[in-house]
């Protein structure tokens, strides 16, 4: 790990995002509440909450950070589900890689609840794809 003994303490937010393409006969199961494994936004959400937190024992070199906010928007489009999560913490270092785990796992279990759906008759999922996980904002106050 690097050593951050010598920074000082300051609000720090992170804001990722990422896309879930997936079929259009999917969004509409999932908006029409009608997806076998149950409310796939809540529990995107939350999954996306425990990742922020979980963060360190899944990254080997990330500092456990006392998180003080993670806020996970789940937005459904016609052709996916695009995922937002910021995350707020007072420490020595940047909240970039609970945003971006938080979204990535909440991403992961959109497709894990929705796989039987996206699934062709071989078994395999040609149209679906975790897209575009990235940092769209980090912010340091001092």
């Amino acid at each position: 790990m690097v050593d951050i003994s010598a920074k000082d303490i300051v609000l720090r937010e992170a804001t990722a995002e990422g896309f879930i393409k997936l079929k259009p006969t999917t969004v509409m199961l999932i908006k029409e509440g009608k997806i076998e494994k149950g409310d796939v936004i809540s529990v995107s959400k939350t999954a996306g909450i425990l990742a922020a937190k979980r963060t360190p024992d899944l990254l080997p070199l990330c500092h456990p950070i006392p998180l003080e906010r993670v806020e996970v928007e789940v937005v459904l489009e016609n052709d996916g589900i695009r995922v937002k999560s910021k995350v707020t913490a007072h420490y020595k270092t940047g909240v970039e890689m609970e945003a971006l785990t938080s979204v990535s796992v909440a991403l992961l279990t959109i497709w894990d609840m929705v796989k039987k759906y996206e699934k062709d008759e071989k078994g395999q999922y040609p149209e679906t794809e975790i897209t575009n996980i990235r940092v769209i904002e980090k912010v340091k106050i001092s």
